[in-house]
């Protein structure tokens, strides 16, 4: 099948689509490393003064937060071969969409995954990406195919 591949998982952090994700990959025998950022949302605002010191002002608390946070981020998108991007039903997700635009930026090959309701704000971020995917499963079919070449049984009874 060849050498593992490195998919950076980017977005919402409230509900389980990265363990669906990791859970059908490895159900399907594919050898990929998972990456994600912190989703531990405390940790993640808090981070910054946690280890650089408290701010009083919320705009230098975010800051720094985000400046460390931004380390994680930007590292494993570049090392990544492939970012799947999940925009969830709750929450604008500004840094859902600022990682889809930094890996399309440095010409990563993008999966983008939400509901149908997202599809008009989104269709930028859809454009940019070369699948747009509604369900985790279908994430898992798309490295499936592009891994190891094999299509769904549903599709392969289907071509025949």
């Amino acid at each position: 099948m060849g050498p593992e591949w490195r998919v950076y998982l980017s977005g919402e952090i409230h509900t389980g689509w990265r363990e669906e994700i990791e859970k059908g990959a490895r159900a399907a025998g594919l050898d990929i490393a998972f990456a994600a950022p912190v989703t531990d949302h405390g940790a993640s605002d808090d981070c910054g003064v946690a280890i650089l010191g408290a701010e009083p002002d919320k705009f230098w608390h975010d800051r720094k937060g985000a400046g460390i946070n931004a380390i994680r981020t930007r590292t494993l998108i570049e090392k990544a071969d492939v970012v799947v991007v999940r925009f969830g039903e709750k929450y604008k997700q500004w840094n859902a969409a600022f990682d889809a635009g930094y890996a399309a930026a440095l010409g990563k090959s993008l999966i983008i995954l939400h509901g149908s309701e997202h599809a008009h704000a989104l269709k930028e971020v859809d454009e940019a990406a070369s699948a747009v995917a509604e369900t985790p499963a279908q994430v898992v079919e798309i490295l499936r195919y592009v891994i190891g070449g094999e299509l769904p049984e549903r599709s392969r009874a289907a071509a025949e």
